[in-house]
């Protein structure tokens, strides 16, 4: 009966890797190790392969060195080197001392770029041709190399140093026995190991490539980033981006550790809750015209709503103008205008519905006067914020994104509160 469960389970790893992957994720890590130790690295490497980078860690950090190293060979050598730097420092020195040395001395060299450059995100197995190859030599050598990693046909010379890129068109039609060197484009664009992959993903976009080779401050081909790897990185960075606007960790994801969420997480709430007191604040300085005067306590949350939405959607327009390099140099003080004057407009038009509505309701001209006055002032500080708060922090070199929307949320809650009860204030004599 066990061996009949044993072959089900290799079956069902071998035919679904993915599935496999996603039942191992929800295992306690120790457990998992187990049931990976289990079956040889030709069968787990690909299942090993498919977990996040986190969770692979957690599994074989709890396995020997040996059986480790064994698996990540048996996986491709960039998610070997991710999956290495989220080991501990021994475990990952213990590990890599078992690898043979050539591939040791390759993941090394992966594990030394941080996953947000482009070394960290490159394909190292590239396919090259020499420059001293024949065109007959070339092609031969082509239909000798796998297909996976034919992307472009990239020439080095001997010391392993980019020298252009060759198309398959030439290749074809060039004689036999002339040489590749007269047939290769040298104007290649590269790009160095520690270009930030927000970078390299606006540049492979700009120019329409499949593929960018990374070159090493020698010129030597370390490998290439590859388009699927760029779309990755793009959805990635998005989710980073939309985590860190309200306090959540970039890094996050729902795989890790408890510690993991409460130490990225809870600065924030603290942060948001020290925001929270000071709107608090600022209603407690008209307490005695609430007491007076209830139904303003009903309207306060739709002064703040509006001006958290007006400024959420300029916020969103900034943060994609940024990370697409939208905002060129110059530009920032049209933006800011910009989105002032469409505040003022989106204000003036929530501010007349606001306010039919309200004296419709209550049948007080005073009131729906000031509710509508508190709302043009709201909206144009929300148009103001959105798009001040990320272009300042950018200017700051801080990440634009980093908890935008939390001091958002209290500018226009503590300006929505400030100019309704102030107006009502003004006003009073029109309210009761």
């Amino acid at each position: 009966m066990k061996s009949a469960l044993a072959q089900l389970a290799r079956s069902f790893a071998e035919t679904n890797p993915e599935g496999t992957a996603h039942v191992l994720e929800r295992l306690e890590p120790g457990k998992a190790a187990q049931v990976v130790a289990k079956f040889p690295p030709v069968v787990v490497g690909p299942v090993v392969e498919r977990l996040t980078p986190h969770a692979a860690a957690a599994i074989l950090s709890r396995m020997s060195s040996d059986r480790t190293g064994k698996l990540l060979i048996a996986i491709t050598p960039k998610q070997a080197a991710i999956v290495l730097q989220q080991l501990e420092a021994q475990h990952r020195e213990d590990v890599l001392a078992r690898l043979p040395q050539t591939e040791a001395s390759r993941l090394r060299a992966l594990v030394h770029y941080p996953p947000e450059t482009a070394g960290g995100m490159m394909e190292p197995q590239v396919a090259t041709l020499g420059i001293r190859l024949t065109a007959q030599d070339a092609i031969a050598a082509v239909r000798r190399m796998p297909e996976e990693r034919l992307y472009y046909l990239y020439v080095t010379d001997h010391e392993g140093r980019l020298v252009g890129v060759l198309t398959t068109r030439r290749l074809l039609l060039a004689g036999p026995q002339q040489p590749i060197e007269s047939l290769v484009d040298r104007d290649v664009l590269t790009v160095p190991a520690a270009m930030d992959r927000e970078e390299v993903a606006t540049l492979m976009r700009q120019r329409r490539l499949l593929a960018l080779p990374v070159v090493d401050e020698e010129g030597r081909l370390l490998g290439v980033v590859k388009h699927d790897e760029v779309l990755d990185t793009i959805q990635e960075e998005a989710f980073e981006d939309l985590q860190r606007m309200v306090g959540a960790g970039g890094d996050e994801s729902v795989s890790s550790t408890l510690a993991t969420v409460c130490r990225r997480r809870l600065p924030w709430l603290c942060v948001n809750l020290l925001t929270a007191f000071a709107a608090a604040a600022v209603i407690s300085l008209f307490e005695p015209l609430l007491a007076r005067i209830s139904v303003l306590a009903v309207l306060l949350p739709i002064v703040s709503a509006l001006g958290g939405n007006g400024g959420a959607q300029t916020l969103a327009i900034v943060m994609r103008g940024l990370a697409l390099r939208e905002i060129v140099p110059g530009a920032a003080r049209w933006l800011v205008y910009k989105e002032l004057v469409a505040g003022a407009l989106n204000g003036l038009a929530v501010a007349i519905l606001a306010a039919c509505i309200v004296l419709g309701w209550t049948r007080n001209g005073g009131l729906a006067l000031v509710i509508g006055m508190a709302m043009v002032v709201n909206m144009v500080t929300a148009g103001l914020a959105g798009t001040t708060i990320p272009l300042a922090l950018k200017a700051l070199g801080r990440d634009p994104a980093q908890s935008s929307q939390i001091f958002l949320t209290t500018i226009t809650d503590v300006v929505g509160f400030a100019a309704f009860l102030g107006f009502a204030t003004l006003f009073s004599w029109l309210l009761i």
